[in-house]
């Protein structure tokens, strides 16, 4: 063993000697492994709902698709269908998105870790306020004259439309956040440096007057 390396293991023995441990690591390890075991329930549980979803759709397709033989569906069965599709995608992309956006968002509000959090929240809420009304907007309840009874090519554009509706609202959504994230964060940063300077103008102006004041 070289010099360089004895004196490199006695200053780190030294070191080693004056280091108490943590006294929640335990507690710390124990709760990154639960909100881990946390994270992989949540995903089974939406590849299981998703599943779930795309058999009953698959299902009621198939059983009502072939009457005696040939292709027929009641025209309200494929509205019902694309309606339950419409529900998956809006509650099941918005949240994958935005899982790995996380990083994203919390670089941009490092300064401001709270404000950053009940940011995202509130557009969470307008993201569902947005595909709730879009989805209760393109709904039909009654069938168009110009539609048959059974499915037609016109109610299968109406549903393709409605299908690249909600994936086109989805990404304009997330772009806008993409570019306006980085000006809020920056206007909030600038703003707390403002307030920050303010104090300290005010708190340095108290004291001169305490300085020049007579006694």
């Amino acid at each position: 063993m070289s010099r360089l390396e004895t004196l490199l293991s006695e200053a780190l023995a030294d070191a080693g000697t004056h280091v108490n441990p943590s006294p929640d690591l335990f507690a710390r390890v124990q709760a990154g492994i639960a909100a881990d075991r946390h994270r992989r329930r949540t995903r089974r549980r939406i590849a299981a709902t998703v599943a779930s979803l795309t058999t009953f759709a698959a299902t009621g397709a198939v059983a009502f698709i072939y009457r005696q033989g040939e292709p027929q569906m009641d025209w309200w069965i494929l509205e019902i269908i694309a309606a339950a599709a419409l529900i998956t995608i809006a509650l099941v992309l918005g949240p994958f998105i935005k899982r790995f956006g996380r990083s994203y968002a919390a670089d941009v509000f490092r300064s401001n870790p709270s404000t950053g959090k009940s940011f995202i929240v509130l557009t969470d809420f307008a993201y569902y306020l947005i595909f709730v009304a879009y989805i209760a907007f393109t709904t039909i309840i009654d069938r168009p004259r110009n539609w048959p009874v059974t499915v037609g090519a016109e109610q299968v554009q109406h549903n393709i439309v409605r299908l690249g509706g909600i994936l086109l609202i989805i990404g304009v959504l997330h772009g806008i956040n993409l570019l306006v994230l980085p000006i809020i964060g920056r206007l909030l940063t600038l703003n707390r440096r403002l307030d920050q300077q303010m104090r300290e103008l005010g708190e340095r102006d108290l004291s001169d007057r305490d300085l020049t004041q007579p006694d």
